[in-house]
């Protein structure tokens, strides 16, 4: 069972088989400076568009939400990426199906809170649209 677990200001991603937890990945929670998003990313090979600096959605912003369980299998819109009601963001899987999940409107992408391998909870921040 994979749980995401908030402490001190991180997302631990948190695997537990058999009475073991083992921590599958990390994430800042508190959004760094500009200058520290590309020193984040640079252990990890990710695009540059998946490295955003996440923050909390404001109230004017659209966050697009996981909705259901599963795992990213690709991200496919990019910080800044103009995007048309129904264009394709990310796809998902769970239960072994590629779900496309799509912009509810058409906007400019503000955040990518995902990259693609990480597993996610129903109702977790994916995108938002601007």
């Amino acid at each position: 069972m994979i749980y995401r677990v908030s402490l001190n200001g991180k997302v631990y991603e948190v695997e537990v088989e058999h009475g073991e937890a083992m921590i599958k990945s990390e994430f800042e929670v508190a959004a760094p400076t500009p200058q520290a998003a590309p020193a984040q990313s640079a252990p990890q090979p990710t695009p540059a568009p998946q490295a955003a600096a996440p923050s909390a959605p404001s109230g004017s912003v659209d966050a697009v939400v996981a909705p259901m369980p599963g795992n990213i299998n690709a991200v496919k819109v990019a910080t800044g990426q103009a995007v048309k009601k129904g264009d394709v963001l990310i796809i998902l899987e769970a239960m072994k199906m590629e779900n496309e999940i799509v912009a509810p409107k058409d906007g400019k992408v503000g955040q990518v809170f995902v990259q693609k391998g990480v597993s996610v909870q129903t109702g977790a921040p994916l995108v938002e649209v601007l």
